[in-house]
């Protein structure tokens, strides 16, 4: 079975989503859940030890059907997907367990959705092909669609069209770009393109560059770059919070796409097409930062505020994969982890506020008291204390680390203002909307009686994520070591190529 362990955050998902479909599993809900929760948190297990393998014996190769790269489709597990891989994986129990309280039963096939989707995930992140990181994406993207439909409205409709439509046309020019790179390349495994390119020569660096920056296009949209970002704000405001607290995950994949591929196909050894693509990303990190902040400061519900809160940390990851070294790229693995979960942990939060406020929802209005104001108040607290960045939580960790590495880049005249402002914004929105929510009430307003009380379930999927803040304080030392291992390694274009060209089952 270790042998096969690489192969496990895949197949786990991938046989779970289709015997979900099948009965007894899915025909009753108390099954289905059982049946979900169980196959989560065994998917949770095996991505643990497949860390714990990786850590043990180095970067592990899976050659399926043992046809070697770079003729073969190969699986590729080095500290930094595996990391991921986790990251997902725990975010898939603790949104499993959450929509098991009753959001499931408001639409159709959630729990098949849901291991499909991180199929996709868990995929996209593993793969050492191309062509294979399309096909993973468009796994996950159809899931997505899905998701965004469950217990869907007319204005839930309206945004997943949107994000339909995005996405299709991204993934037509992610099929153009990936063309123009073979036909170059004569490969789509990433190890032999990192080997080959800097071999080009003539027009074939031109156009490998023309594929080269497509692809960024397509990153660009996955993880709603600017200006390609429009989609995210109302798509993640719509969908059920769930399900939002889910996709927190799925902007990181175009992240992780553009951290690997511009730094092992694009990077320093790629002759006159290294780097390609810094430029670029300096100037929309910033933009797109920028905008988030926009976007928070105008946010009239606690959904819209958390949305655009993804925003400013994919403005703030692209600004340190922009800088191409390993101390940024381990600031950067470090911050995604933290706003993964702290934006998780907000989704989830607005939908219980939601519930216990009636006719206001997640309104930052006065409304009526909260049912349970100590319990969500402190988690809210929280998880405020963390995206804001205050010490000694995780958030005040990741900005730090961040302001070190990024001293010395070339536009830090211009982005430690802009994050700085950015960071102010955040903490002026979330401390109006914490104080609007929790203290400020309509006048001769009761507690509604009919309000939903925090369910054990619900409780057990919050604190799993609001603890990750201060755990990832306490454990910064061996997690900023792992980071910064995953991260060199990352950028040991050498040794990565090496691996996976003459590695195998």
């Amino acid at each position: 079975m270790s042998m096969h362990l690489t192969f496990l955050p895949i197949l786990l998902p991938m046989l779970a989503g289709v015997f979900l479909l099948m009965s007894p599993f899915g025909k009753y809900s108390s099954n289905r859940r059982l049946t979900s929760i169980i196959a989560s948190i065994l998917t949770f297990i095996a991505s643990l030890l497949l860390l714990i393998k990786v850590q043990n014996t180095g970067v592990q190769i899976y050659a399926i059907g043992d046809w070697s790269a770079p003729f073969g489709i190969v699986l590729v597990a080095d500290p930094l997907s595996t990391l991921l891989v986790c990251l997902t994986t725990l975010l898939g129990v603790v949104c499993v367990l959450y929509a098991s309280a009753g959001d499931d039963k408001k639409g159709s096939f959630f729990h098949p959705l849901a291991h499909f989707l991180i199929l996709g995930v868990n995929g996209a992140f593993l793969t050492g092909d191309a062509f294979n990181l399309f096909v993973f994406f468009e796994v996950l993207l159809i899931a997505s669609y899905a998701l965004l439909m469950h217990g869907g409205n007319k204005a839930n409709t309206r945004a997943a069209l949107q994000y339909v439509i995005m996405n299709l046309v991204g993934s037509a020019v992610f099929l153009i770009a990936l063309g123009v790179l073979y036909g170059v390349l004569g490969t789509l495994n990433m190890a032999d393109m990192a080997q080959k390119i800097a071999l080009l020569q003539g027009d074939d660096v031109y156009l490998a560059k023309v594929g080269g920056l497509l692809l960024l296009v397509v990153f660009a949209l996955k993880g709603a770059l600017l200006p390609l970002h429009l989609w995210l704000p109302n798509t993640y405001a719509s969908a059920m919070p769930v399900v939002a607290a889910l996709f927190a995950i799925m902007t990181k994949v175009g992240i992780y796409s553009m951290l690997r591929i511009y730094t092992l196909i694009f990077g320093e050894q790629a002759g006159e097409l290294s780097h390609i693509a810094q430029p670029w990303l300096w100037w929309l990190a910033m933009a797109t930062i920028a905008m988030g902040t926009l976007g928070v400061l105008a946010s009239k519900n606690l959904l819209k505020l958390t949305a655009n809160l993804v925003i400013i940390s994919v403005g703030t990851l692209v600004a340190l994969v922009a800088m191409q070294t390993v101390a940024a790229s381990a600031a950067a693995i470090y911050y995604l982890v933290h706003s993964t979960l702290v934006t998780a942990a907000l989704f989830i939060l607005a939908d219980l506020i939601a519930r216990q406020r009636g006719q206001v929802k997640d309104r930052i209005v006065a409304g009526p008291p909260l049912l349970q104001p100590k319990l969500l108040g402190v988690c809210f607290f929280v998880a405020a204390l963390t995206v804001i960045g205050m010490p000694p939580l995780s958030g005040f960790i990741a900005k730090v680390w961040l302001l070190r590495e990024t001293v010395s880049a070339e536009y830090v005249w211009l982005f430690w203002p802009l994050y700085l402002l950015a960071s102010l914004a955040v903490l002026l929105s979330v401390s109006k909307a914490g104080s609007t929510v929790f203290w400020h009430h309509q006048e001769d307003a009761v507690i509604i009686k009919k309000a939903h009380r925090v369910k054990s379930i619900q409780l057990v999927a919050l604190i799993t994520l609001i603890m990750a803040a201060p755990l990832m304080s306490i454990f910064a030392g061996p997690l900023s070591d792992y980071a910064i291992g995953a991260a060199t390694q990352l950028h040991d274009v050498t040794s990565n190529i090496n691996s996976v060209l003459s590695g195998g089952l």
